[in-house]
């Protein structure tokens, strides 16, 4: 069995993260827009679970036999049940958008017409569309039957009468929906495949089909522990575009014949192929166009500025006086921008030390190192350049750290460095101050205002000078830190968990008040699972929330009856992590960057801090209650996973909304 009573696939569990996205899409709840950005973000997952897992699992097929037993348990019998799972996932999306999406848009006077619907007027502009715009740009590959069909592009395909193949490369500059004339009060769209499809079976008297592939992502490299590793990422970038096939979305209603041609032309199998309908490359409906004047999305909540920095003369008193929280994206991320604007500035600042992991393309966190080292600050920048599609982008800002001064540093050999710190020396009274960021999040201003993140910013020097030990890490001046508060990966971050885990297990066995509360994205590690099976069992109070992967199965007598999951899925997605043990009325609270996997663990540099702050603690505590009692947006997480909702409310009601007029 892939599933067990003790443990739940990873894979699968994924995918039942992905279907909580895909029930945000039929929530009548949600505004129109909304639940139709829903179907977007469902796409582009189910895009990158192929690219990269189901590589992963492939790949996985191709070893000797002891070492894959050793990695995973029946590959192709895992990829039979992607399979099956995705079909009733693709149905279900199709489902939505045909039968409640379309007819939804209808009401608001919005038609999605295929080119089978045109009226005169609009057959007209089709013809005139496709010449002026579609034609010019030479999308056609006639009579190749050995093409090379590129990763997530879209392509239509028919076969000529001698089974050659036409293929139809849709350019990505190509607007995806297309507004058609009209005479009336009526919003007429089209799919610019529909557009295409006409002219196309005009010129060529023949049908035309969608078709898409997705690529092997992976570039393989992650347990390789010689050579330079950065030049190895940068050489096998290119292999994004030649990746080996590992599904391939058809039309359903493509002939038999076509489809045996493609499998030949393609080297796929059944195995490969899921049947959709006439249109993929749904996560374009990201752009779907809204013609009326009706707003039919969320509601703005704009981020709050914080208040806790008014009044001071620069950021580095207000971080002295106290420790300072922030929650994003309901807070702005301003103070973070601030304080790296006013560090690059700051005459009495002599150093700043970073790791960067995701960052925008036109970064301000990114400006603000430049000016640093411009203004004579000694710069110090770690880029992760194994930072799964972001590695072409973190290099080009390494590049340019490094050629305007900075001391940049690279990926480690078999292993990422996933943590989110900053480090700031400042002269004051002729002493070195160090002042610190630690977040749950990515230093980038555009995630912040979509994902929920926490950010502490301290100068308490329990914290500071442990962090000190973690940069001589990254610089390569020290091979492990010592460290007592902080709790670092892959040296500390698991034994420490394990202590307070064991903790409780001691509190709950002698008839003390014991309890576990987690907030993770994910949670995998076979080791900790069972630790927490052995608190649960010992009597200790567990409750968990898991947005996406979780691999432990909740309330089984025996092995997790004291254990309670809930996942919430909403308008912003969560990527906050809390760690909170009962610890016998002395609670102890962590944040940080590390899920509870194992490559987290035991793979990756990850910093987690204690909250030493009394004020956030009691506050950081609040919020976390908050969503914990979320009736709206939650689902519980039981042995099948079927994602039922715990309670029904409305919007109003879900915990992010009370969140943003918690803080405002």
């Amino acid at each position: 069995m892939l599933n067990t009573k003790e443990y739940y696939n990873r894979d699968l569990s994924w995918l039942r993260f992905n279907h909580r996205v895909l029930q945000e899409a039929t929530d009548k709840r949600n505004p129109l827009y909304e639940r139709i950005k829903f179907l977007a973000i469902f796409s582009s997952n189910l895009d990158e679970f192929f690219k990269v897992r189901v590589s992963d699992i492939r790949k996985i097929k191709q070893l000797d036999k002891p070492l894959r037993k050793r990695l995973i348990t029946k590959p192709n019998k895992l990829l039979k049940e992607i399979k099956k799972q995705v079909d009733i996932q693709q149905k279900e999306f199709g489902r939505i958008f045909f039968t409640e999406i379309i007819p939804e848009l209808e009401k608001e006077d919005i038609h999605l017409l295929s080119y089978k619907e045109f009226n005169n007027e609009q057959l007209d502009f089709s013809k005139n569309y496709y010449t002026k715009e579609l034609a010019a740009k030479q999308y056609l590959s006639i009579n190749e039957n050995k093409p090379f069909i590129e990763n997530e592009a879209l392509y239509l395909v028919s076969q000529m009468p001698d089974d050659s193949l036409i293929w139809v490369k849709i350019n990505e500059d190509t607007p995806r929906f297309v507004e058609l004339p009209t005479t009336d009060n009526k919003h007429y769209i089209t799919f610019v495949d529909d557009i295409l499809k006409h002219n196309l079976k005009t010129f060529y008297k023949l049908d035309f089909y969608s078709i898409k592939i997705s690529r092997d992502a992976e570039l393989y490299i992650d347990n390789e522990y010689s050579g330079n590793l950065l030049d190895k990422i940068k050489n096998a970038l290119p292999n994004r575009v030649s990746g080996q096939v590992t599904r391939a979305l058809i039309d359903e209603l493509i002939p038999n014949k076509l489809q045996l041609k493609l499998n030949q032309v393609l080297d796929i199998n059944e195995t490969d192929v899921i049947k959709g309908g006439a249109y993929h490359n749904f996560k374009d409906l990201f752009g779907f166009p809204n013609p009326t004047p009706k707003n039919l999305s969320f509601s703005n909540l704009p981020p709050i500025p914080d208040k806790e920095f008014v009044g001071y003369p620069n950021i580095f008193k207000a971080i002295k006086d106290k420790d300072r929280l922030l929650y994003f994206p309901y807070q702005s991320y301003r103070p973070v921008i601030q304080l790296l604007e006013e560090a690059s500035n700051d005459s009495n600042v002599t150093k700043i030390k970073i790791t960067l992991y995701r960052i925008s393309k036109d970064s301000l966190v990114a400006n603000a190192l430049l000016n640093a080292v411009k203004n004579g600050k000694e710069v110090f920048v770690f880029i992760e350049t194994k930072a799964r599609f972001d590695e072409e982008n973190n290099i080009k800002w390494g590049k340019v750290l490094e050629e305007n001064g900075a001391n940049v540093a690279y990926s480690y050999p078999g292993i990422k460095v996933h943590s989110k710190i900053l480090y700031i020396e400042r002269i004051e009274k002729k002493q070195p101050r160090v002042y610190a960021y630690i977040s749950t999040g990515n230093f980038n201003e555009k995630t912040s205002k979509i994902y929920t993140d926490f950010g502490l910013m301290t100068a308490n020097s329990k914290i500071t000078n442990e962090l000190s030990q973690v940069f001589q890490v990254l610089e390569r001046q020290i091979i492990i830190p010592k460290s007592k508060k902080l709790l670092v990966s892959p040296f500390t971050t698991r034994s420490k968990f394990t202590e307070l885990i064991e903790m409780e297990i001691e509190n709950a066995v002698g008839g003390k008040d014991a309890y576990i509360i987690l907030k993770l994205n994910s949670l995998q590690d076979v080791k900790m699972i069972n630790l927490l099976y052995k608190a649960s069992n010992a009597g200790v109070k567990i409750r968990l929330l898991i947005r996406g992967i979780c691999c432990l199965v909740p309330g089984i007598e025996g092995q997790s009856e004291n254990i309670y999951v809930t996942s919430i899925v909403d308008r912003f997605l969560e990527h906050g992590r809390v760690y909170i043990f009962g610890n016998n009325g002395k609670e102890k609270m962590y944040l940080g960057s590390a899920d509870w996997m194992t490559r987290n663990l035991d793979h990756r540099i990850e910093v987690i801090t204690p909250i030493l702050d009394q004020e956030i603690h009691l506050k950081l505590k609040e919020l976390l209650d908050l969503q914990l009692k979320d009736h709206v947006k939650s689902r519980v997480i039981d042995f099948n996973q079927k994602n039922n909702y715990v309670v029904n409310g409305s919007l109003e009601e879900s915990s992010q909304h009370i969140l943003y007029k918690t803080l405002l």
